[in-house]
């Protein structure tokens, strides 16, 4: 038996999420990958994700693992996978772990990016690839109100209400707001993230990027522990999983940098 390890891209726009859903309306990012690694294995393929994601969300940088005895190599699952899986799937890369290693538990962090336009009228190409949000945004406003979500904390106010996580105690490891020609991106790291976390806390901090709230309120929000405190969740078509890390033992790529320099084809 071996375990293979897979660097997975999609477009969130095709399916109703990442996960298996006994009949959706719209395929599933879990259901389409599992079809075709199963017919490339010749046996049922269930694969375990980094991090679920939610109907509209994106991923460049997802990672899901599975148990298979078949003779394969990297390459099979690479190339069969892009050929048989939803064109909406690519993937990047397949390498082979011992059974130490598990996509979900053993993730150090994950990171997510999102990305929203205050620009009018909206741009055509950006559809369903950036949210189209209400302006102007002042990112610098937004930014200092985000750090006062750095370090370890109760983020029940930006938790979905359905969540199902034992507790709401995550870490926040590093966050951002920066503006980038006619984009604006909030980019958030975590040990963990919560059910809609980052769209609630994006949602926020476009009340303080509007002048609706001051920077200070987010610290206000975090500490009252009430999701009916904060804002409204921003739009699903806006957020990216973009890199997860692991310890070095396990030898998984490097996560690439999320800012590379073709974000700027967006502007």
């Amino acid at each position: 038996m071996t375990r293979w390890v897979l660097g997975v891209e999609y477009d969130g726009a095709c399916f109703s999420g990442f996960q298996r859903q006994s009949s959706p309306q719209r395929p599933t990012v879990q259901g389409e990958l599992e079809a075709a690694l199963s017919r490339i294995a010749d046996h049922p393929v269930r694969l375990v994700c980094a991090g679920r994601t939610d109907a509209g969300v994106h991923a460049t940088g997802q990672v899901v693992h599975f148990d298979s005895p078949a003779v394969r190599k990297a390459e099979d699952w690479i190339r069969g996978g892009n050929t048989l899986t939803h064109p909406g799937i690519c993937i990047h890369w397949a390498l082979a772990r011992d059974e130490a290693f598990n996509a979900r538990f053993s993730a150090s962090w994950r990171r997510y990016l999102y990305l929203m336009t205050d620009q009018r009228p909206r741009q055509a190409l950006l559809r369903e690839r950036v949210a189209a949000v209400a302006g102007p945004l002042d990112a610098e406003d937004m930014r200092a109100g985000a750090q006062a979500l750095l370090g370890e904390h109760d983020f029940s106010s930006f938790q979905a209400a359905g969540c199902q996580a034992r507790h709401a105690r995550r870490t926040v490891q590093h966050i951002d707001v920066r503006r980038i020609g006619a984009l604006l991106a909030v980019e958030i790291q975590a040990n963990a993230f919560l059910q809609h976390m980052v769209r609630n806390i994006v949602g926020s901090l476009l009340e303080v990027g509007r002048g609706e709230r001051p920077a200070a309120w987010m610290g206000e929000v975090l500490a009252q522990r009430d999701r009916s405190r904060a804002g409204v969740a921003a739009p699903p078509e806006g957020l990216y999983l973009v890199a997860v890390g692991y310890p070095e033992e396990h030898g998984l790529p490097v996560p690439a940098a999320t800012w590379p320099a073709s974000w700027a084809g967006f502007c």
